[in-house]
């Protein structure tokens, strides 16, 4: 298909295959810089400059700030989803549970704790301004804590937690400890406090883990056995 030729349409309306890369080259500066500087702090202006794009280019793809922003919601939102699956999909042990939360605060630590959680710093700011957004936000945080309980329901059902285990609380506790965690790490300008956020909230998972029988020690077999005599 080249450039001048249609594509599926975007809010309604069919734009060429050079739209569609104008369109993720603003959604791509908008999260950088909103990132940053957060939501209310950068302008369209600041988006137009870092996109090298024109007035005409940026309105083309979004009628004002607001639908930008909404955009930029499920922009942020599938890039955030797109890597927990990598992480949790696969979850099966508690293991697993420790190399995501590494893989979470090593992240973090490049940037010295500091800009938060993506999603989470345009909840502070959008939750009570645009419903739209709360509730797209809202939702990836569900598909999020989902991708944790489910992982939590195959380590029940594998026999690894207790029967008693509720995955969608401990889901629920862990997601509020990562956010608590980014949004402490963000303020100290260090992951410390993310780290043990999370520590506390993985201990929690850990005491509903089922212990392994003891292996009989070759003293303990005598011992058997003498009471057998």
């Amino acid at each position: 298909m080249s450039d001048e030729q249609t594509a599926a349409p975007t809010n309604g309306r069919r734009i060429s295959q050079r739209g569609i890369a104008t369109r993720e080259r603003i959604l791509e500066a908008a999260n950088r810089l909103m990132l940053v500087r957060g939501v209310n702090a950068t302008t369209l202006d600041d988006i137009r400059e870092a996109s090298q794009t024109s007035k005409s280019q940026l309105y083309h793809h979004f009628a004002d700030k607001q639908e930008l922003v909404r955009a930029l919601v499920r922009y942020r939102g599938a890039l955030v989803l797109q890597r927990e699956r990598g992480g949790l999909e696969r979850l099966r042990s508690f293991s697993g549970l420790v190399r995501w939360r590494n893989a979470l605060v090593q992240a973090n630590s490049l940037n010295n704790g500091k800009y938060g959680c993506g999603l989470g710093s345009m909840a502070l700011e959008l939750s009570d301004q645009d419903e739209q957004a709360r509730s797209s936000l809202s939702e990836t945080f569900a598909a999020w804590e989902r991708l944790i309980s489910d992982g939590l329901h195959r380590m029940r059902d594998s026999g690894l937690l207790r029967q008693d285990a509720d995955p969608e609380k401990l889901a629920t506790g862990l997601m509020a400890a990562l956010q608590g965690g980014y949004l402490l790490a963000n303020a100290a300008h260090d992951v410390a406090p993310m780290e043990v956020a999370l520590d506390m909230a993985l201990e929690h998972i850990k005491s509903f883990l089922v212990q392994p029988a003891p292996r009989p020690t070759s003293h303990t077999v005598g011992d058997q056995a003498a009471k057998m005599l």
